[in-house]
């Protein structure tokens, strides 16, 4: 008799921080591609160290915060919170010391061969770079600066979260036996790559903390300074909010967003080199235990090398940057109405511009006939052109609604912002539901037209940020189902107020029904596969770590059930599990954009269901957020959608794809066609624009407002 299966045993379930670390490797091995241009390369390891900074800031801090509260609960691997920070220390210095070693040993020798040259240690300067250096530490540096030495009478000073500093180790002229501690912030006001003279043909920079720490002495006359290394702190900025007991959400984040600089220490970086007793006195004043201590060999925070990508003059070393193109259904400066009546639009970014997003919201807001817009904002551009727009149409006494989530991580400042802007403006600003992130991408702007009123609606799988839509890959649709637009009418109304609806027409939400409506689909799929019908799953996402979701993923396998995940990111599930997962693949596609579209596909025998949103199968957004799935449900859009699975599936240059041990592997790709998925998409985009009316054609179009 079979021995039933416990799909729950936790040695089928990877711990999801020890995954996202994995993630942060294959961002990391980009770097380490020689197929890939040099500056291109500078900006994966930027991004290795951007990822890690967040990773510890949140999720390394949640954990010190269970270790602390003495939470003995274990994970779905069934790691505790000790046992993941031991695994983790040991992972994440192994991770830092592949990017430091991938960027002295490989990138800096390439960057010198073309003529680019980093002075890291300002004791190898020229003559004539020191005098320059020297100068400008004068001009532009010295008046910055705030010295800051620590005795009796000068308590050791507040470090701020994520700033670089110059500690130094000083002895009085007077009495060289007193010793003395100073630190000076490296001002992030100033540019940290500062250009210096160099031989014709070349380009040389020198980084701010070395032009400081070469005139230290200068910040301290009547000391002797003994000696000085870099260091940087990172602090616990996991926010904790009681909304329930916050009378106003926005003054309490406004207040939660000060108490980021004086969260518990749980890093510090310092020079490989430093004084043993300048370590030894910020450790007992940073309260920094030594496994929290990581010895960095090289300059400390590779962010910056994200502004040596972009320099210029070294076009040649970058990738030729790919302009999004025109969406074939939409005509440039043409009424979108009248577009999106004409049948659903299926979108597909950065591939596809997102133009048409900004001109749906920026027409609404001046069309005499539009009556009302609604739209959910998590993150949004520096200088949105939707939030200029949606003030405008308040402006102009139209009926507008804007859901804000001010609990969007580190973009709260920023939506804070906004939020303020557009009340100011007559907008009704909702900050969010309590106890809930809304992480939903939707817009709805209603119409008074000949036949009635008609509802235009855009759904989405990522923000309305004019920015990032060149970065990252999303889809979305526009459409004006009368199903969808009674459906995202009842959206804004549960938003903004209580009145949940008795049943959707189209779309799915969580945390209301979405986790069910998954485990519906995924049970299904096993249904058929035991009747012996054809069963099958793909899905994409950024993550995977949900244990509900993978028992059933695991069940449907065991049934039959020929399932393909694309999870970017953290995937808890494990592949190749005798009788568990053998019929599951995972892959992971790191390329050139930001992967970063949640499409889900269903057989169902034959009559085949896709849907697409906002929601990864995590427990928070199936369970703590406010998340939209919406189906296709034109053919021909379903085909669009189809096909993007189809071309990733197919992917052997950028895919890496899961093995049984954990680990991620590139595919082998001898004798085979090469598929890159971005690039086919890019391809595809070009040779999808219609062609220009040829010359003579009586077709003559006079865009309506410039087209931008």
């Amino acid at each position: 008799m079979d021995t039933k299966i416990d799909f729950k045993n936790p040695e089928f379930y990877e711990n999801r921080e020890l995954s996202w670390i994995k993630f942060d490797n294959r961002v990391l091995s980009e770097a380490r591609d020689k197929s890939i241009p040099l500056l291109e390369r500078l900006k994966f390891v930027s991004i290795t160290s951007s990822n890690l900074d967040e990773f510890f800031m949140v999720r390394v801090a949640s954990l010190l915060d269970m270790v602390h509260a003495n939470y003995k609960k274990r994970d779905i691997a069934g790691m505790t919170a000790t046992e993941q920070l031991a695994a983790i220390n040991k992972e994440t210095r192994e991770l830092v010391d592949t990017q430091y070693s991938t960027y002295t040993r490989s990138l800096v020798p390439l960057l010198n061969k073309e003529g680019i040259y980093l002075v890291d240690e300002h004791e190898t300067l020229t003559d004539e770079q020191a005098a320059f250096v020297d100068r400008y530490f004068m001009e532009s540096v010295y008046p910055v600066l705030t010295p800051m030495a620590v005795d009796a009478s000068r308590p050791f000073p507040l470090i701020r979260n994520k700033t670089l500093n110059i500690a130094a180790l000083l002895s009085s002229k007077q009495n060289s036996k007193e010793t003395v501690f100073a630190t000076v912030q490296v001002p992030g006001v100033l540019p940290r790559l500062v250009p210096i003279p160099s031989e014709e043909g070349t380009t040389t920079f020198i980084l701010l903390e070395q032009i400081i720490e070469r005139n230290i002495g200068l910040l301290f006359s009547n000391y002797k300074v003994l000696c000085a290394y870099p260091y940087r702190i990172m602090r616990n900025a996991d926010l904790t909010i009681d909304e329930d007991e916050a009378s106003d959400l926005l003054k309490e984040i406004q207040s939660k967003l000060k108490m980021r600089q004086w969260g518990e220490v749980i890093r510090l970086e310092i020079e490989q080199k430093a004084d043993k007793r300048l370590l030894k006195f910020l450790k007992t004043e940073l309260k920094v235990a030594e496994e929290d201590v990581f010895h960095i060999a090289g300059p400390i925070d590779l962010t910056y090398l994200m502004k040596l990508y972009g320099i210029d003059g070294y076009d040649h070393l970058r990738y030729k940057p790919y302009t999004p193109q025109q969406v074939p259904e939409i005509t440039p400066g043409e009424d979108i109405f009248e577009a999106i009546r004409k049948g659903d639009i299926f979108l597909h970014h950065p591939y596809e511009t997102f133009d048409p997003v900004v001109d749906f919201i920026r027409q609404a807001s001046k069309d005499p006939d539009v009556l009302a817009i609604k739209q959910t904002l998590y993150r949004v551009s520096g200088n949105s052109p939707i939030i200029s727009s949606l003030a405008q149409a308040a402006e102009n006494g139209k009926q507008v609604t804007v859901l804000v989530e001010l609990k969007a991580r580190f973009d709260e400042e920023h939506n804070i912002v906004w939020a303020k802007k557009l009340e100011q403006a007559g907008c009704h600003v909702i900050y969010g539901l309590v106890g809930l992130k809304t992480h939903s991408k939707i817009a709805l702007v209603v119409r008074r037209e000949e036949d009635g009123i008609r509802r235009y609606v855009h759904l989405g799988t990522g923000n309305y940020n004019d920015s990032t839509a060149k970065l990252y890959t999303d889809c979305g649709i526009f459409t004006c189902k009368e199903s969808i637009g009674e459906d995202a009418t009842a959206v804004f109304n549960m938003l903004s107020g209580y009145s949940e609806p008795l049943s959707w027409n189209e779309l799915i939400l969580a945390p209301y029904c979405l986790r069910d409506k998954f485990l519906h689909l995924i049970d299904r799929e096993k249904k058929h596969a035991k009747q012996g019908r054809p069963a099958r799953i793909v899905a994409k996402m950024n993550s995977l770590c949900d244990r509900g979701i993978i028992e059933a993923l695991y069940e449907a396998s065991a049934a039959g059930v020929k399932i393909d995940l694309i999870v970017r990111g953290i995937c808890c599930l494990r592949v190749g599990i005798p009788g568990v997962s053998e019929n599951i693949t995972v892959r992971s596609i790191v390329g050139n954009f930001l992967e970063h579209s949640r499409i889900f596909y269903f057989l169902n025998d034959g009559e085949t269901e896709v849907y697409m949103g906002s929601a990864d199968w995590m427990p928070r957004n199936l369970d703590r957020r406010v998340e939209i799935i919406f189906p296709v449900l034109e053919e021909s859009l379903k085909e669009k959608a189809l096909h993007i699975l189809e071309v990733e599936l197919e992917d052997n240059v950028k895919a890496r794809v899961l093995k049984a041990d954990g680990e991620y592997e590139k595919l082998d790709k001898r004798g085979k066609v090469l598929v890159n998925s971005q690039e086919q998409f890019c391809k595809e985009a070009k040779e999808a624009v219609p062609k220009e009316n040829p010359v003579g054609s009586q077709r003559v179009f006079i865009p309506a407002e410039p087209v931008e």
